[in-house]
């Protein structure tokens, strides 16, 4: 594929252009504000995610599509405001990722992706504007699952982190013991059934993170895999006419093995 980098601003720009009557002159395009475009924004997220998973490119250039009419949106909304447009939104972009890049932009040496991580927090820290702590550059609204990962991320390029891999087991045998306990009292407490649960869940992510591995993605396929299954179940009773709540579960689980061995 030849890049042009002229063509490149002319489709922008034309992107620019179609915002400004989309404002001006489609009802509901005027009626939008920053509050009532978020959940869309979200939304779009998430469907380029699944592009992503499916490894579909095309779809993938479309989503990137979807999710930069709503950088443009919200731009247009600042503009209108009188506060920024979208040559400062990509201005700031562009002077941060200066700052935080002095290995490349500077005379700055880095010894691999470990340390220019570690280097981009420490930075964070030390801009005027950037976040004071740590952990309070992870937005409250993650996912939890995708939350806790960035939280460790964050700890770990401070050197708050195990010394060795391996000692990660040793913590997560010690939450799923007490998890199991609590779970085993005779008078449950949920709250702290479900605090105990949370520390598995987070000392598990630990260990992804740790050996290299993606939790949510993991998770994610694993759903994708539970789906395919059960699909494949409940498509096999009722070509038998029967319907679930019909059949035992040693029925059940042979369709599930079936579908097992056929790779699904």
């Amino acid at each position: 594929m030849e890049i042009n980098r002229e063509r490149q601003k002319e489709a922008f720009g034309r992107l620019l252009d179609i915002m400004d009557r989309l404002r001006a002159e489609c009802p509901w395009d005027r009626e939008q504000t920053m509050a009532s475009l978020r959940p869309n924004t979200i939304e779009e997220v998430y469907e380029l995610s699944d592009a992503i998973n499916s490894g579909e490119m095309k779809n993938v250039a479309k989503e990137l599509g979807d999710v930069l009419l709503h950088v443009v949106f919200y731009s247009k909304i600042l503009e209108e405001n009188g506060d920024y447009d979208i040559e400062s939104v990509i201005n700031f972009l562009c002077d941060k990722l200066i700052y935080r890049h002095p290995h490349v932009f500077s005379a700055t040496e880095v010894s691999g992706s470990a340390e220019v991580v570690r280097n981009w927090e420490e930075l964070k820290i030390k801009e005027k504007d950037g976040n004071k702590r740590i952990l309070s550059g992870v937005p409250g609204a993650l996912p939890a699952l995708i939350k806790a990962y960035r939280m460790q991320e964050k700890a770990r390029a401070v050197g708050f982190d195990w010394d060795e891999k391996s000692q990660v087991w040793d913590k997560v045998r010690e939450e799923l013991g007490e998890f199991e306990a609590e779970i085993k009292e005779e008078k449950i407490s949920k709250d702290r059934a479900e605090s105990e649960l949370g520390d598995v869940l987070f000392s598990i992510v630990n260990a992804a993170r740790l050996y290299g591995l993606e939790p949510d993605t993991a998770l994610d396929r694993t759903c994708e895999k539970f789906r395919r299954r059960f699909t494949y179940l409940e498509e096999h009773t009722i070509r038998q006419g029967r319907s679930l709540k019909e059949m035992s579960l040693p029925e059940m689980d042979e369709i599930w093995d079936e579908a097992k061995s056929k790779g699904l």
